[in-house]
This record gives structure tokens, C-alpha cells and sequence, in this order.
């Protein structure tokens, strides 16, 4: 597994990749204004084009299976990871873990911060499991389904 950094050519592969790897969470919590599976393309591009984003496809097996989005304002704020995200045939394989070792080895293994869902229990438990600390924020998106904060 390796991490490629993206840059703002990639945008209409991000895109695409990120709306379909959402899509069956769209579909289960019915999000339309949070979910990355809604974002417009033009969004992709403005976050590409930020100085202090960080877009990463993730290669493994000569492929790529998806991407890490890491904001990294190199000011002391907290870095942020939004989006990650594993193609669904790749998932349960390890590489998210794998992905969250590689950026921590780029950008810091300290004060992160992100946001999941609360109702998808495994992703919880990643995100535990890699030494993350639920933040006490928890954010009402509708009635099934809520996005909890966790900090490292």
C-alpha cells in the first residue's frame, strides 16, 4: 500500500471514485446535504486547489482503491481528515488503517481531528482502535443518522 499525492488534474477521477464509494451510505441515511456522495465536482476542485489540502489517492496492487483527503493548514490548528475512502471491493483489507500510518508519517501522528458516523459502528471502531478519542460532538443529520467528532 503507498499513497500518491492527487493534484488538481485528478479532480473529475476524485469525484467519481468519492460519489460512488459513498453512494450505498447516501442511500442508507438519506444525507443529501452532508454526504460526500452529493458533492458537487466543483467542490472537489476548490479543495484541490487549497494550499493546505493534501489529496492522496491509495494505491495498492497497482491500483488504485481510493483516497485520503488531509487538511494541513501547517499553523498548530488541528490537521483534519475529510474525506477517506476505500472502494468497496478493497474494503476490510486493512488499508485504511494502513492509510491513517502513511499520512501520520507525512503530516504528524499528533492533534488530528475528524467526524463519522455514529451509526456506522465499525468505522467507530477504527477510528478507536488507531488512538482516536471521541470529542463529545455529536451533530444530528437526520433521524437515522448522527456524525460524531474524534480527536487525536
Amino acid at each position: 500500500m503507498k499513497l500518491v499525492r492527487a493534484d488538481i488534474n485528478d479532480c473529475d477521477k476524485i469525484w467519481h471514485m468519492q460519489r460512488e464509494a459513498f453512494a450505498d451510505l447516501l442511500e442508507k441515511y438519506k444525507d443529501y446535504d452532508t454526504s460526500p456522495a452529493n458533492e458537487p465536482r466543483e467542490r472537489i476542485e476548490t479543495k484541490l486547489s487549497e494550499p493546505f489540502t493534501y489529496f492522496y489517492y491509495i494505491h495498492f496492487e497497482n491500483e488504485i482503491v481510493g483516497a485520503v483527503r488531509v487538511v494541513d493548514k501547517k499553523d498548530g490548528s488541528r490537521k483534519r481528515v475529510s474525506p477517506i475512502f476505500i472502494m468497496k471491493e478493497y474494503r476490510n483489507k486493512g488499508l485504511a488503517q494502513k492509510t491513517f500510518d502513511e499520512i501520520e508519517k507525512i503530516h504528524g501522528n499528533d492533534n488530528w481531528e475528524l467526524a463519522t458516523i455514529l451509526q456506522e459502528k465499525g468505522n467507530c471502531y477504527l477510528y478507536e482502535k488507531l488512538g482516536y478519542k471521541r470529542s463529545g460532538t455529536i451533530k444530528k443529520i437526520n433521524d437515522r443518522m448522527d456524525i460524531v467528532g474524534y480527536e487525536k
